[in-house]
């Protein structure tokens, strides 16, 4: 049985600095997010990987507490981030930590995808580490979803677990006309398809 005073510390926020994109970031985060005390290997092989312009606009789909987003937001502080998940506890967070480091060119918000987010706005980076299990259905629509979003040789990077890599090689590729795998570490695999 936990104390009482146990039970007040797991209530507490989760808090660590890590560095991504050669800059130090700071991080609050709770139980319930995904990797909530450490940025998870997927999402480092994605950020070691991704080509960004200083004033790249660019959406992190499926933000969670905003390692993804924030990073770029830090890399592109001529453009504007968006951050988008659709758990709202992780949205609060996102938008917490874009405070936390001054990054005033990063916003998150509620949407289930692309859903939530103005028709008529593109990108020229959507970057992701999708859930593996999200389900076909779901990653047939972000797919589409993504290339309709992105400004003409817009680029859009995923990170998926290895045994997901050829499902998005074909489903990139049909979507996409191309497909690039920028690595293949041991568990996870770091895709780029552009818009022609």
């Amino acid at each position: 049985m936990l104390t009482p005073e146990q039970l007040a510390g797991l209530r507490r926020d989760i808090r660590f600095s890590a560095q991504l994109g050669g800059r130090t970031l700071e991080f609050r985060s709770t139980w319930g997010l995904f990797s909530p005390r450490e940025i998870d290997e997927g999402t480092r092989l994605l950020l070691d990987h991704l080509h960004i312009e200083p004033s790249d606009d660019c959406l992190d789909l499926g933000c969670g507490y905003g390692p993804i987003g924030l990073t770029l937001a830090a890399l592109a502080p001529q453009g504007r981030t968006l951050l988008v998940d659709k758990d709202f506890v992780a949205v609060d967070y996102a938008n917490r930590n874009a405070r936390l480091n001054r990054l005033d060119n990063a916003e998150a918000r509620l949407s289930n995808g692309f859903d939530q987010i103005e028709p008529e706005r593109r990108f020229d980076l959507i970057a992701s580490n999708v859930p593996a299990k999200v389900g076909k259905e779901l990653l047939a629509i972000l797919l589409h979803d993504a290339h309709a979003r992105l400004r003409p040789g817009g680029r859009l990077y995923l990170v998926t677990i290895n045994g997901l890599r050829q499902y998005m090689e074909r489903n990139l590729t049909e979507v996409f006309g191309n497909y690039d795998k920028l690595k293949q570490g041991a568990h996870y695999t770091v895709a780029l398809a552009q818009r022609a």
